[in-house]
């Protein structure tokens, strides 16, 4: 048994948006007061406040702030908990000589989520036909939303979300969740990711590199231009920036959609996968490849490999990716390859190969001996 969320897209009704979007507004300035209280209490007593001591406030606060009491209590709470998981991931990087990062307030554009912990008290669930549904929310009342799968184990929490287009989303979370059952393979990949081609797996198959915001980048800087002629806080300025965040809303979509589709396809295929141990954040700050590697997205579809692989029972190994595509998948000889260079000649065994295709071979020995089925892979040259 394991956890599953099960994301669905809500239709409020123009009443029921307009609540919603009050609650968002009154949880920030929750967040905001619980932050403030909590860098007052340092800096002019020395005292620190917890999560218990800031709960137990809340109801004089509802008193004070009568339009607190619209929003559910339960909800009204998870804010003040978010300053407090703040706070503990502060400490804890300091702890660790990590950058520490001190909570900052957020802007009431930028709160965008609220949570809902009690299923059958502040939210339940009900399916209807044709893949419809609604959420019941408390205090709310019922939504409409499009149910394209069925809920699986026990609901046990609810996050309703907004996107900068103005969308509304529901994540539930459920618990006790049955396993997927995956036909067992013996199979095993190597994959090395790449610019040029996205993936090279080890078999000599390539993965194409769909290059999604390269797509829209013309489309995005046109819309922009015309969003900074307009005049500032005009409505004409607002509509152009949805027309903005919308743009970079269908780039993230196509591009979570290809990281899902792939991995699952590598994940229902092979029983081992092995990969790079890449630190893509430190890869980034190459400012003539930064824009490339974000969009090809490597840390997105290496999450996603993983957690289809823990739940299929499958086995992901990550290498260190030292000298992958410049030692020789045949003999082992190291060489100096730059990266204009793109195929591999080996001077010692005279194998000539494509160097995504050598590097992704390197890569499945490596996984191979890191479970201790030490076994060399002489790949073929596909016709080079």
């Amino acid at each position: 048994m394991s956890n599953k969320t099960f994301h669905y897209r809500m239709y409020p009704t123009k009443k029921q948006e307009t609540t919603l979007t009050s609650w968002l507004k009154l949880l920030c300035e929750t967040y905001n007061a619980a932050l403030q209280e909590r860098r007052d209490a340092y800096r002019l007593a020395g005292k620190s406040i917890g999560f218990s001591h800031q709960c137990a406030e809340l109801p004089a606060c509802r008193e004070v702030r009568p339009d607190l009491a619209s929003v559910p209590s339960q909800v009204l709470q998870d804010a003040v908990k978010r300053v407090d998981l703040a706070f503990d991931g502060f400490f804890r990087r300091c702890a660790t000589g990590e950058q520490p990062g001190y909570p900052r307030f957020k802007s009431r554009f930028r709160y965008d989520s609220m949570t809902f912990k009690q299923y059958g008290n502040s939210f339940s669930v009900e399916s209807g036909k044709k893949n419809r549904g609604t959420l019941m929310l408390a205090k709310l009342g019922h939504v409409k939303m499009m149910m394209h799968r069925p809920l699986q184990g026990t609901p046990k929490t609810a996050i309703v979300k907004r996107t900068p287009t103005g969308k509304w989303f529901v994540s539930i979370c459920c618990e006790e969740v049955p396993e997927p059952v995956v036909r067992e393979s013996d199979k095993a990949v190597g994959i090395d990711v790449g610019l040029k081609t996205f993936a090279y797996l080890s078999d000599g198959t390539t993965i194409e590199n769909p290059r999604f915001f390269r797509v829209e980048e013309k489309n995005l800087a046109k819309a922009q231009r015309k969003r900074d002629k307009a005049p500032k806080k005009s409505p004409k300025r607002k509509k152009l920036n949805k027309r903005c965040a919308r743009i970079h809303e269908r780039t993230k979509n196509r591009r979570k959609n290809f990281a899902h589709q792939e991995s699952h396809k590598i994940v229902k295929q092979h029983g081992l996968i092995a990969v790079e141990a890449l630190v893509v954040r430190n890869m980034g700050k190459n400012p003539k490849l930064a824009k490339s590697i974000a969009d090809a997205s490597w840390s997105l579809f290496f999450t996603h490999l993983q957690a289809k692989a823990e739940e299929a029972g499958r086995t992901l190994v990550r290498v260190n990716p030292a000298y992958t595509s410049q030692r020789c998948s045949c003999c082992g000889h190291i060489q100096q390859m730059p990266l204009s260079v793109r195929i591999y000649e080996c001077p010692q065994c005279g194998l000539v190969l494509d160097r995504d295709h050598n590097g992704s071979v390197n890569i499945l020995e490596d996984g191979l001996k890191a479970v201790g089925r030490d076994s060399r892979v002489i790949p073929e040259a596909p016709g080079l």
